[in-house]
């Protein structure tokens, strides 16, 4: 399989798999109802809407939308429509869960309910956005920018090997990872770089395994080869990085929203680490993003 290089060509692929069915968690906005139609229509799935059923009904009617093609199950609560969504896949009734209108702590919660034993005890939540940004050539693969405030070492590399595998379905073979900070050098004053570095290095002495790591690196030697060039530097990487592990939340969500607002960029957006695909956008996401989620959902199941 050749490099996925658009999120459309992901839409392509899930088009010849068996329709999932996916629980909405809250499902009663307008861009999510019109993501999810959308992606009921090119039978991408089939949709279990949780929410309030009057205000999905009248949301529907609205848009114009046959609310027929929905399966709605009614709770108006929004922390126990989580929880309803989530127990729709311990029972089997669904494979893929998103995040409609309900907030991302009570999204999560029912994910992490010790109870369920959904998440293992080494395992590590974290999120993955894929961007399609008009000035770069193929697809970037980005973590963390919604969940995880300052990734350490050990969540860094298992948020390499969520990213790895993600790209494996993308048709990505031995994906180049950058791990991104303010500069290139290695400074205590800069914990960041230093993690880079020691993460680099388990990479050279296989420690990390299916893909070139290189790190610190700022994000302009990452993606550029002309930058990487200017600087007189030299990186396995090559600018042309596939993956991009960010310092911290803020660095992440920036770039993401900077490429999406600014750059006319396009994404999809999931939870890692869950054993199961979850769903997690912006509330302000617009409904082409959250259909491209349920696309890369429905390629991961």
């Amino acid at each position: 399989m050749k490099p996925m290089r658009k999120l459309s060509e992901i839409e392509s692929l899930v088009k010849s798999k068996k329709n999932f069915q996916m629980a909405v968690a809250y499902g009663q906005d307008e861009d999510t109802i019109l993501a999810v139609r959308r992606a009921v229509e090119e039978k991408i799935v089939d949709a279990i809407m949780v929410g309030d059923e009057k205000v999905i009904r009248e949301q529907c009617a609205r848009l114009k939308i046959d609310a027929g093609i929905f399966q709605i199950v009614h709770e108006p609560d929004e922390k126990k429509s989580g929880d309803r969504a989530v127990r729709l896949i311990i029972e089997g009734k669904a494979q893929i869960l998103m995040k409609g209108l309900i907030s991302t702590p009570y999204y999560l919660k029912p994910i992490l309910n010790k109870e369920y034993n959904l998440v293992g005890k080494d395992a590590v939540l974290s999120h993955t956005t894929i961007l399609e940004v008009p000035t770069y050539d193929k697809l970037l693969i980005v973590s963390d920018v919604a969940m995880i405030p300052y990734p350490d070492l050990n969540q860094k590399v298992q948020m390499i090997s969520y990213n790895v595998k993600i790209a494996a379905k993308l048709g990505i073979e031995n994906p180049k990872v950058a791990l991104v900070t303010a500069n290139e050098k290695v400074s205590d004053k800069m914990p960041c770089t230093m993690e880079a570095a020691v993460i680099a290095k388990m990479a050279d002495r296989k420690q990390i395994k299916g893909c070139i790591v290189d790190g610190p690196l700022a994000l302009d030697v990452a993606i550029s080869k002309h930058a990487l060039e200017v600087k007189g530097l030299k990186s396995p990487v090559e600018g042309y990085a596939d993956i991009l592990i960010m310092p911290t939340i803020e660095a992440g969500n920036v770039l993401y929203k900077a490429s999406t607002l600014l750059a006319n960029g396009k994404l999809a957006g999931v939870v890692t680490g869950a054993p199961f695909p979850a769903i997690l956008t912006s509330r302000a996401d617009d409904d082409d993003s959250k259909y491209y989620s349920i696309v890369l959902a429905a390629a991961l199941v």
